[in-house]
């Protein structure tokens, strides 16, 4: 148990609830808690996915975006068109590139329809290296999420009203 982590059988968003209540903020308390609970478990996630693929040499931004590349046809797209596909910001998505074709994973090139942008192209290294952590990561964290099957699905499904909601997508 990590030195960060509660005592057993004490849930501190619980607790925290519990003081929101009892300082008169009940309307804000199961919010909070809400809010408190999926940034904890988006930690949780993380710290698991890290150690997953740290191995691999690869954060998870930067094994998104070799996915996303291996998913495209041809293997390539555009670096606006990655960037919308992953949600990040172009200087993000710049210092990605910049460090996975250091790594030889993928090759940036000057679009030839317009010079003012770049293609992305999976290189055989990183379509190997990204096959290999995937199956990693499917079998130590996908498939094995800590939820049973309904639970998953009525998760993504209230995530998704939410990111909806948020102006994450349009549904």
């Amino acid at each position: 148990m990590s030195s960060s982590a509660a005592p057993p059988g004490r849930d501190p968003i619980a607790e925290a609830r519990r003081q929101w209540r009892s300082h008169g903020w009940d309307d804000a308390a199961d919010g909070m808690a809400a809010v408190t609970s999926v940034m904890r478990a988006q930690q949780l996630l993380l710290t698991q996915i890290d150690a997953v693929l740290r191995p691999f040499g690869l954060t998870f931004a930067r094994f998104e975006l070799l996915r996303l590349l291996s998913f495209a046809s041809e293997q390539r797209m555009t670096m606006l068109r990655a960037g919308h596909r992953l949600q990040v910001h172009p200087t993000s998505l710049t210092s990605l590139a910049s460090r996975l074709r250091e790594d030889g994973l993928i090759d940036r090139t000057a679009n030839p329809d317009d010079g003012r942008s770049a293609i992305l192209e999976l290189l055989p290294a990183g379509q190997e290296l990204v096959e290999e952590a995937t199956g990693v990561l499917n079998a130590e964290v996908f498939e094995q999420v800590g939820l049973d099957a309904d639970d998953v699905a009525a998760l993504v499904d209230i995530l998704g009203r939410f990111r909806a909601r948020r102006g994450d997508y349009q549904p």
